[in-house]
């Protein structure tokens, strides 16, 4: 029985899902090769905002000390700050702006993460670091414009209440940290936007406290962070892990976690953004390469913007380097993208929705269907994943049905033209093809192009009648499927002495030939 889509919009769908996008490590953006992968993800998604771990660190050169005659001074260098934002701005996509790590010769301790070493101590001195921040935020302002600075959100440090991240995981020392950065920010100009306290998982009882903190000291705070990922502890193998994962709606649950926990409090009503989201928080976990990850995901674009403002993807790009500089194609990143520009399932979901309309008409738990301001009417449509079975293997069949009676078309159009585009194991699956191919740790230029040729999605095209109104739509989609589906109504402009019989020259079946028109 085909679900009837009703005629009248239920709301709008929002862009929450796009609004922001994560990234490696701050500088990586100088690299031409990122800056090519950026742009194709802008190209074919368009996100409004990137975030990446590392502006104040080191490897970007801001915090550079320094003596002359007897006194110590400061000069702050913006050369690379400047290279990498007006990279993000000619390709349409804006900072959302984390302030860390700590510059080392401002670090009270030597306390690192990742390979390049981002110091997650305290300042030593905390009236220079809210001269760092000012005077970073002074100069974003200065080169960029005010009106365009103050819409960056700007958040302070991430994932506090982990050891990794800030030492001793203290949360004292991390509510000093958000009160003397966020008046730091509002000493350049009070509309500027800063938040926190950008929290992993697992660490909701640091919200209440962080709230309780600024409310009792009127720290400002314009919007709420937090994190959310869904994989249990790593299984490890050399360069890879494997864990387990929650359903998919575990994810919308943490999503809703901070507009539950803050209600009733001075920060209720603020905006929230996830700043972080994904299945596994490990960038060497191939379960993100693979056809199930987009199926797994559908779900949360779908409903994700019901419960928050945003809800950042980690990351763009397997251009990402915290485990370490990746070993072959497949390793290293969370990307919709690999370092070498081969497009993903998940990537493709998320062009997907890219192409839906504004207007949702009907969501349940395999489909989203939207129209756009054209009457164009788009089904989005996934086969759904099940977490607490091994993954299928190759052989393993199933299929998944979805039937849908959706509005289109005016009384003057009879049929509608429908275009269908596919993800699963075998289509758009770039991930499968490199395990045919045995995996290459370093494709030759022709493995490269024959990758990026079979990541495409696979698309098929068809006439559906159109009976009152509506067009019935029969779906089945294979195993770990996402599928989308176009639907225009069409004014038939056929000529009267078109006859398709004859495009061979031969008689049509009434006999008629026609005159030469020589």
């Amino acid at each position: 029985m085909a679900i009837v889509v009703p005629d009248r919009p239920t709301g709008r769908l929002a862009e929450a899902w796009r609004y922001c996008v994560g990234t490696g490590r701050f500088e990586l953006a100088l690299r031409r090769d990122y800056q090519d992968s950026l742009a194709l993800i802008q190209r074919d998604i368009g996100f409004r905002h990137i975030r990446g771990h590392g502006l104040l660190s080191d490897g970007v050169g801001v915090y550079q000390p320094y003596e002359h005659r007897g006194a110590r001074h400061v000069r702050y260098g913006f050369s690379y700050v400047d290279q990498v934002v007006d990279a993000y701005l000619e390709l349409g996509i804006r900072p959302f702006v984390e302030l860390g790590f700590m510059p080392s010769a401002l670090a009270s301790g030597e306390q690192t993460v990742f390979w390049w070493q981002g110091n997650v101590t305290p300042p030593r001195s905390w009236t220079q670091w809210a001269e760092l921040v000012r005077a970073t935020v002074g100069h974003l302002v200065d080169r960029y414009g005010l009106d365009e600075v103050r819409t960056w959100p700007i958040e302070v440090w991430n994932e506090p209440n982990l050891k990794e991240f800030w030492r001793d995981a203290d949360p004292e020392a991390y509510h000093r940290l958000y009160e003397v950065t966020a008046h730091a920010v509002k000493d350049v100009d009070a509309a500027l936007r800063v938040g926190g306290p950008a929290i992993s998982p697992g660490a909701d009882e640091w919200l209440v406290r962080f709230a309780e903190f600024v409310t009792d000291r009127s720290v400002p705070i314009d919007f709420v962070s937090r994190h959310a990922y869904t994989s249990g502890p790593a299984q490890h193998v050399p360069f890879g892990v494997y864990q387990t994962l929650q359903p998919a709606e575990h994810l919308l649950e943490q999503f809703a976690q901070p507009r539950r926990q803050l209600a009733g409090t001075a920060l209720a009503g603020l905006p929230v953004h996830i700043t972080e989201f994904n299945s596994s928080y490990r960038p060497d976990n191939p379960i993100h390469d693979t056809a199930f990850h987009a199926a797994y995901l559908a779900p949360v674009l779908a409903r994700g913007g019901d419960l928050v403002d945003s809800f950042s993807y980690w990351t763009f790009s397997d251009m990402f380097e915290e485990a370490g500089v990746p070993t072959s194609l497949f390793h290293g990143g969370f990307g919709l993208l690999t370092h070498r520009q081969v497009k993903k399932p998940t990537y493709h979901l998320y062009a997907f929705l890219a192409r839906m309309g504004e207007e949702i008409l009907a969501r349940g738990d395999d489909h989203l269907v939207t129209r756009d301001a054209g009457g164009r009417a788009t089904v989005l449509a996934w086969a759904p994943v099940d977490v607490t079975q091994p993954y299928p293997s190759a052989a393993s069949g199933g299929a998944h049905r979805v039937q849908l009676s959706i509005p289109v078309g005016t009384a003057r159009s009879a049929s509608a033209a429908v275009v269908r585009s596919t993800v699963n194991e075998e289509a758009g699956n770039a991930w499968t093809a490199w395990a045919e191919l045995g995996r290459p740790r370093s494709p030759r230029p022709a493995q490269l192009d024959t990758l990026r040729e079979l990541a495409e999605p696979a698309r098929g095209h068809r006439s559906l009648p159109i009976v009152d109104g509506r067009v019935e739509l029969d779906l089945t989609l294979s195993r770990h499927e996402v599928t989308l589906v176009e639907i225009t109504a069409v004014a038939d402009e056929t000529p009267p002495w078109w006859d398709e019989a004859r495009l061979l020259g031969h008689p049509s079946g009434d006999g008629s030939v026609g005159e030469d028109q020589r």
